[in-house]
């Protein structure tokens, strides 16, 4: 057998037809940049979101440096973020002449502890940027406590948590703004590249819509110096027909995050550590991401039954070479390290059929009992 870790065919084929009516749409009213399409996404989203806002931007990356400099970050200023995510979150502050600092995670959800948070406050610091990792939030209450005491801003990396929750608080309600990436393979994907910042603050989303369009008001006028960086109408177009479907979405990944815990908990609890969601959360499972101590071993063993995994991620940021500046060493935070060691995602979409959860599950089992 062939177990991808992401097939968007099934996907796809179910709802071809709207896609393409859709598409020959725009293509028929010959607008192609921020028109109707992207409106409506930006106020569909942000309602989703229960913020005031959407500001639609060319990817997920974008969406949080956007987001960071419409909220005044910039040179010489301190952002606190987590070393285990992807390279976006430290290269956005990098790019802005920022500095991020990096602290570690809560082993149990790999996402930022906010106990580590306060500490590496000091005058130069600027904003938090938590990253609500595999589909999980990071502790946003515990993170704006820390953030309204320090008035510092907050921006939610939430490109892989679209539609999670914090005891009944979404993404993007609790911090300064937060960041949604639609990558394809994400939760909410596209067909391309998309992005999109959501906001309840009216001057950080007035300041990015300007700054997304190289930093233009009114047009050929600029006061700041912007970016080309805006959603393409045709991705939005794409994204409006898949929108109604995300909560469908997401109960068929925490229905095969269940399956995945229950069958494995039941034999391989004592050599494996499957997902927690904790309580008051709603984990929408972007990645479903054990922790094992022989994690190499078992990728390998599972790649050679044909069954795709991914290491997310191998490196964390504050020993990647391109921030070697920043003074960083191997075990100045140990969970993270840890973390790059020991994580393994398995194959997780909302289509992924049981037949194929099975056998992800009976090679593991083979593997623990070889």
């Amino acid at each position: 057998m062939k177990i991808q870790m992401l097939d968007l065919s099934e996907q796809y084929l179910s709802m071809k037809e709207e896609i393409m009516t859709k598409l020959d749409e725009v293509m028929s009213s010959s607008r192609f940049i921020l028109g109707d399409n992207v409106k409506k996404l930006e106020e569909d989203v942000a309602k989703y979101s229960n913020v005031g806002h959407g500001i639609g931007v060319g990817n997920g990356s974008d969406a949080i440096h956007i987001a960071l400099q419409a909220a005044g970050v910039g040179k010489g200023d301190e952002v606190i973020t987590t070393a285990f995510t992807f390279f976006a979150t430290g290269g956005a502050v990098a790019r802005l002449g920022a500095t991020p600092v990096f602290v570690d995670i809560d082993p149990i959800t790999f996402n930022i502890d906010p106990a580590k948070i306060e500490a590496a406050i000091n005058e130069k610091t600027k904003a938090i940027i938590p990253v609500h990792l595999y589909g999980q939030m990071a502790d946003m209450e515990a993170i704006k406590d820390i953030a309204d005491k320090y008035n510092l801003v907050v921006v939610e990396d939430a490109a892989q948590a679209i539609g999670a929750r914090q005891n009944g608080k979404s993404v993007g309600e609790l911090g300064t703004a937060a960041a949604y990436s639609f990558f394809p393979t994400k939760n909410l994907g596209a067909y391309g590249d998309g992005g999109m910042i959501v906001t309840g603050d009216e001057q950080l989303a007035e300041n990015a819509r300007v700054i997304r369009v190289h930093g233009s008001k009114p047009k050929y006028y600029h006061n700041v110096l912007g970016y080309n960086s805006r959603l393409d109408e045709l991705q939005a177009a794409i994204l409006n027909v898949k929108f109604p479907y995300l909560d469908d979405f997401s109960k068929e990944r925490r229905a095969r995050a269940s399956y995945y815990t229950e069958k494995l908990n039941e034999k391989l609890s004592h050599v494996i550590n499957t997902p927690v969601e904790k309580e008051g959360y709603y984990h929408v499972y972007h990645q479903y991401t054990l922790r094992v101590s022989n994690r190499d071993e078992l990728q390998a063993y599972l790649k050679e039954q044909g069954i795709a995994t991914m290491i997310y991620y191998p490196l964390p940021l504050h020993i990647q070479p391109v921030f070697k500046d920043l003074g960083y060493s191997e075990g100045d935070l140990p969970e993270t390290e840890k973390a790059t060691k020991e994580a393994l995602s398995l194959p997780m979409y909302p289509e992924l059929k049981r037949e194929d959860q099975d056998y992800v599950i009976d090679k593991i089992l083979e593997f623990y009992s070889k």
